[in-house]
């Protein structure tokens, strides 16, 4: 086993969710079984999948796995919330179902905590498991809050060491993150009005104004099966990510920056995505769209924690 600098092996409670892929998640429990940190618990939080995945989840034989079953899909936000609701570690590690991880991924991120006590959270290099040369986060750069767009280092770089230096960044990945205990009692657990996206980047704004850093470690590594090409895509994923970036913006910037955010995104956003949308003839997306946008007239900005 790696030398390890903290004293101790605290738990690390591993959260991850199913949906309707159970196949997928038990490749991820199989990779665990890699992982030479001694002291875990896993807890599955199924998304009342059509398929009950009791059966292939126990067949596995992992001790250290708790399935647990909603009656109701909860969506990323509130579904890991459940797990973290009935987990006993000192530190959580929320994971994507879709990745598979490597060896000393949770030592290194555990590690990463003893550099500086004021870090929260750390995720680690995310690399795609199809091109695993190829990195997909290296951490965030700072969100714009008058346009509510940001851009992730490293996504599509070939991985030649130019991300090899930890450093602090301004958003945890919600593929990937390791949080400290303290930071979940202090700030709360996701914000589950978002269900799908932006949730991580609204809890990492109130994880660094409640005085924690974040952290990218680039030791750690772990593959995410997510494609790097960008496909169609579902009305669910055009509907979430577009009402979720306004939704950020309200709940998160100051009036200055809604006075420049509004216009902007009404006098030029609105306008080009109804054009891209109706000339690409995806008219199901484009009613997905208007109905993101409107929700955000009718529902206040109120989390669900």
């Amino acid at each position: 086993m790696p030398d390890f600098p903290l004293t101790g092996f605290p738990l690390i409670s591993i959260i991850t969710l199913n949906y309707n892929q159970v196949n997928v998640t038990c490749q991820f429990l199989e990779s665990t079984k890699a992982l030479s940190y001694p002291n875990v618990e896993i807890i599955v939080c199924d998304m009342n999948s059509d398929e009950n995945p009791s059966e292939k989840v126990n067949a596995l034989q992992l001790p250290t796995v708790q399935l647990v079953l909603s009656e109701k899909n909860l969506g990323f936000a509130a579904g890991n919330n459940l797990g973290m609701s009935i987990a006993k570690g000192d530190y959580i590690f929320l994971v994507n179902n879709d990745t598979e991880v490597t060896a000393t991924l949770l030592i290194d991120l555990l590690s990463a905590f003893d550099k500086d006590p004021t870090i929260g959270v750390v995720s680690p290099k995310i690399k795609y498991f199809d091109h695993p040369d190829i990195i997909q986060y290296a951490g965030f750069n700072k969100m714009n809050m008058y346009t509510g767009r940001t851009s992730t280092i490293g996504d599509k770089e070939k991985d030649l060491g130019q991300h090899d230096i930890g450093k602090y960044t301004w958003s945890a990945h919600g593929c990937a993150m390791m949080v400290k205990k303290e930071v979940i009692q202090k700030t709360g657990r996701f914000p589950a009005v978002f269900f799908l996206y932006y949730e991580e980047w609204d809890w990492s704004c109130r994880i660094l104004k409640a005085g924690f850093k974040i952290y990218y470690e680039p030791k750690a590594v772990i593959y995410h099966k997510e494609s790097m090409s960008v496909g169609k895509g579902s009305t669910l994923k055009t509907y979430y990510l577009h009402r979720n970036r306004i939704l950020f913006i309200r709940r998160n910037s100051s009036s200055v920056q809604r006075i420049f955010f509004y216009p902007y995104y009404l006098l030029f956003a609105v306008p080009k995505n109804i054009l891209v949308f109706t000339f690409s003839k995806k008219f199901d997306h484009l009613r997905a769209y208007l109905k993101a946008v409107s929700w955000n007239f009718n529902h206040s900005t109120a989390s669900e924690l």
